[in-house]
């Protein structure tokens, strides 16, 4: 090989490296995002739970912007939050094309899941700049609101209560999936935990074992609410995050059930910046 052979072939490897490290960059800057958002709905569930009624504010992805748009330099917040969910939206595109780290990165089932992660972030980056340019109709408004406008057109089809049905178990199958998986530890295996000291470990363990498991329980309890409108054909029964954080409150017990979720969902917040800077990338 020639000597412009071997510098070109070192100017492609510097550029492969120089793109990692940008992607790199990107990804844990999504993760920081995430962990915001998840922090800031703990605390209005909180909120919820003990009673003032999350100062009116939703439970949901809305209600955690209307929140930092509220403090000083909030649109700037907001801006910076949406830049940073873009970052994680082209992370998991990179990981639907060319695959994610790990010896079983490059399956297809990690691909389409990347990629369907990849479409999540597209949109929650997408409203959450609109949010920030002052469209407060856009996406980013009540989870509840949405789900009801779904739901309604989806019963509204041909066979539309068995699409919602089976879409609402598959929230119910995906919300025990992560609840076990949070369990069993699974999240080791995508984090650098020889990076960490034991102490650090074991915490980040605490983080995402309890906040898998809000995470996961909220899910099925969505897809709970979507299956029962399915059953009895009324869009309404179906709820957003911020109802089915609500309906946890009227349970027997409920305020001190919703409190640990909130808690939970606020560690979930938590572990995201823990995956912020010992991903695996």
């Amino acid at each position: 090989m020639d000597a412009q052979s071997w510098a070109l072939r070192g100017r492609g490897r510097a550029r492969r490296a120089a793109d990692g490290t940008a992607m790199a960059v990107a990804a844990r800057a999504g993760f920081a995002a995430r962990g915001l958002i998840y922090v800031l709905v703990g605390l209005i569930a909180l909120e919820i739970a003990v009673g003032r009624d999350g100062g009116g504010r939703q439970a949901d992805r809305g209600g955690a912007l209307e929140e930092l748009a509220g403090k000083p330099f909030g649109a700037a917040a907001l801006t910076t939050v949406g830049a940073a969910l873009a970052g994680m939206a082209l992370w998991r595109l990179s990981e639907a094309v060319f695959g994610a780290a790990g010896p079983n990165g490059a399956k297809p089932s990690k691909r389409a899941a990347a990629a369907g992660r990849c479409v999540f972030y597209v949109f929650a980056c997408s409203s959450v700049l609109s949010y920030a340019a002052g469209d407060r109709g856009s996406g980013s408004g009540s989870s509840d609101r949405r789900t009801d406008d779904v739901t309604a057109m989806a019963l509204r089809w041909p066979g539309g209560p068995w699409l919602v049905g089976v879409a609402g178990a598959a929230v119910v199958v995906t919300g025990l999936v992560i609840s076990i998986r949070a369990l069993r530890r699974k999240f080791r295996q995508t984090l650098r935990t020889g990076a960490m000291s034991p102490r650090t470990r074991r915490t980040t363990d605490l983080l995402g074992v309890s906040g898998g498991v809000a995470r996961g329980v909220v899910f099925a309890g969505a897809g709970v609410f979507a299956v029962t409108a399915a059953v009895r054909h009324r869009p309404g029964e179906a709820k957003g995050m911020d109802d089915t954080l609500r309906a946890f409150r009227d349970l027997p017990a409920g305020p001190s059930v919703l409190a640990v979720i909130a808690l939970g969902l606020a560690a979930f917040g938590v572990f995201s910046w823990c995956c912020a800077r010992w991903r695996i990338l």
